[in-house]
């Protein structure tokens, strides 16, 4: 199956929306072809319709649908796709966090671990927030903050070793103490030599998938 990563086109047809974060969506007429395409308001507002655009395309697939999002820039796109990376972030959020924050943005909200501008967004809590910084910054999944990135394992403090770091940043995130159990004898299990020797950041993530059945 093809993916699309680009389209150049012209608008020649645009939704509206009275909610400034909701996606929305253009029609993009490429040799002929239109492609509904979604976006955010505030790229959409700042298309032209009387000559060709070029959006950055993340050509989202499952089973029974498939849809384009359109984004200014790569960078952008690729923050979106970073986002969807996230346990639990699915399209409709990751272009909500997009709609709100503009990605240098969204790069300085991680680095100072902003949770409360993190909550802005239309349908992150407080906990959805903490679990985001979390995940965000430990996989390092927004290519603008790679120049700028702590060394591997920086996210999390605190703790002895890696392993008190991920009961930490587990406990903080309103795991019970049953589940940061569980949770450490599975990644412990997954290797003794090799959870001394990976950074907290690596360690947190195999956490959470393990807390979340992956």
């Amino acid at each position: 199956m093809s993916m699309i990563g680009s389209l150049r086109g012209r608008v020649v047809g645009r939704t509206t929306s009275l909610d400034k974060v909701a996606g929305v969506e253009l029609l993009l007429e490429v040799a002929g072809v239109g492609y509904r395409v979604t976006t955010t308001p505030a790229t959409l507002s700042r298309l032209p319709a009387d000559e060709d655009v070029l959006l950055a395309i993340h050509h989202h697939i499952r089973e029974a649908d498939q849809r384009l999002y359109g984004f200014a820039s790569f960078d952008e796109r690729d923050a979106f796709e970073g986002l969807l990376a996230a346990h639990g972030v699915g399209p409709a959020l990751a272009l909500a966090v997009l709609a709100t924050y503009a990605v240098p943005e969204l790069a300085a909200i991680l680095n100072n671990e902003d949770l409360n501008a993190l909550c802005e967004v239309p349908g992150v809590g407080k906990k959805t927030a903490q679990r985001l910084l979390v995940e965000l910054k430990a996989t390092v999944v927004l290519p603008v903050l790679d120049a700028d990135a702590s060394p591997p394992g920086a996210v999390l403090r605190g703790g002895e070793n890696a392993l008190a770091d991920v009961r930490d940043a587990l406990s903080s995130l309103g795991y019970s103490t049953e589940e940061i159990r569980r949770a450490v004898a599975t990644v412990s299990a997954e290797g003794e030599s090799q959870a001394d020797e990976a950074d907290s950041g690596q360690l947190l993530k195999r956490a959470l998938l393990a807390l979340a059945g992956g």
